[in-house]
């Protein structure tokens, strides 16, 4: 690769790439979870059912979106110059970890508005995996957990994006 002729044409190679990548998986990411709310609520019109969720777990969606796309945008940009992040996987995993955490708990939240009928069947199913007292904290507290599986996304994108600064720091160092 040639990155001599000019300072921009080496920028705009390696870094909108991963910028796109980024953008990519955070609108994939938006587009699936309402996906998910369409097809779990046969009972709703698929823009009324739209509807109920934005206007309930907005925050939640566009954090997920965000916090996704970010995620992928520092893993691509670190492949990109050569960076080898040996925290990625673990990274990568926590964060889908937290992403399920988040849209899991997220959905219990529209319940009680007619969306998500198909998590009604998991919440049922809830006392028999966690037992009576987790899952009524589970279900009583969705929406701040969903708001702490937010905080667990961003957290491992800064862990990532430190580490990212790290390894660059190394690398201008030898």
């Amino acid at each position: 690769m040639d990155c001599i002729s000019s300072r921009l044409t080496c920028l705009l190679r390696f870094e909108m790439k991963p910028l796109l990548k980024g953008i990519l998986v955070g609108v994939i990411t938006v587009i699936v979870y309402l996906g998910v709310v369409v097809a779990t609520t046969p009972a709703l019109a698929p823009i009324d059912a739209i509807s109920a969720t934005l206007q309930l777990n907005s925050i939640i969606i566009a954090g997920m979106g965000i916090g996704i796309g970010l995620q992928m945008y520092l893993s691509s940009y670190a492949k990109s110059f050569g960076c080898r992040l040996a925290i990625k996987r673990k990274t990568f995993g926590g964060n889908s970890g937290g992403t399920a955490f988040t849209s899991f708990l997220s959905f219990f939240s529209l319940v009680p508005l007619g969306c998500c009928g198909w998590w009604l069947y998991a919440l049922s199913l809830l006392p028999s995996i966690f037992g009576t007292g987790i899952s009524a904290v589970l279900i009583e507290y969705s929406q701040p957990l969903s708001y702490l599986g937010l905080v667990i996304i961003f957290g491992f994108a800064g862990l990532t994006a430190y580490k990212l600064r790290q390894e660059k720091r190394l690398l201008k160092i030898q």
